[in-house]
């Protein structure tokens, strides 16, 4: 699965959280560790650039945050981000230098990479979302099995065992997801792919790639 290690799918030059990744080979090892890793991270930010708005909650001083928005921490909002009208933030998060977290949006456990857009009634959940992907309206991350068991990641043959019971969406830089689609717990897509509005995606979709259906994913001319 090399095609969908940390250093295939994401430039950590586009996230306050590059040390998260360090020493790990694949995005979702990250997701045990994002509440401390804030927690840590926080501290060490400059209060001249950061308010420290409640427990273990930095916003950037440039950011933009309505006052229905609700962040709970750990959290880190970055620079020039846009939280907007009742999104909630429940914690474990971080929203990255001019992302955007829209109307009703609701995050956790997650890392949002620079100029990451979740702008219309999203849900990501145990996520990484990388540099410039978007989510289009509706488009949801479900993070845990109905049967409840393990998530396994797969990727044709080849399968991952992540010994995690919550683990929703892994997105590489400049991934497009259509509106109203579902990306199911281990989804992992690459780099610049394209996903089909109202697509119930599963298992490991390569870079560069369009989403038709889960028989029809053709590479970008």
């Amino acid at each position: 699965m090399k095609e969908f290690t940390i250093a295939n799918l994401l430039d950590l030059e586009q996230t306050i959280a590059k040390d998260l990744f360090t020493g790990k080979t694949y995005p979702w090892e990250v997701l045990p560790e994002i509440g401390a890793f804030i927690v840590k991270l926080g501290e060490t930010l400059s209060a001249d650039e950061y308010d420290r708005t409640g427990e273990n909650v930095w916003i950037a001083k440039s950011a933009k945050v309505a006052p229905t928005a609700c962040v709970n921490g750990p959290a880190i909002i970055g620079k020039d981000a846009e939280v907007r009208h009742c999104a909630f933030i429940r914690g474990n998060a971080i929203v990255g230098e001019g992302a955007v977290v829209g109307n009703s949006t609701e995050l956790k456990n997650v890392v949002l990479f620079n100029k990451v857009q979740v702008p219309h009634y999203n849900y990501v959940g145990d996520s990484v979302l990388g540099y410039k992907s978007h989510m289009g309206a509706g488009s949801i991350c479900s993070n845990v099995k109905s049967d409840k068991k393990l998530v396994v990641v797969k990727d044709k043959e080849e399968q991952i065992e992540t010994g995690l019971k919550k683990f929703g969406a892994m997105l590489g830089d400049n991934v497009e997801v259509g509106c109203g689609s579902v990306l199911n717990p281990g989804t992992v897509i690459g780099r610049n792919s394209n996903i089909y509005p109202l697509s119930p995606v599963r298992g490991c979709v390569p870079a560069d790639s369009i989403y038709k259906s889960r028989n029809e994913i053709v590479k970008k001319f």
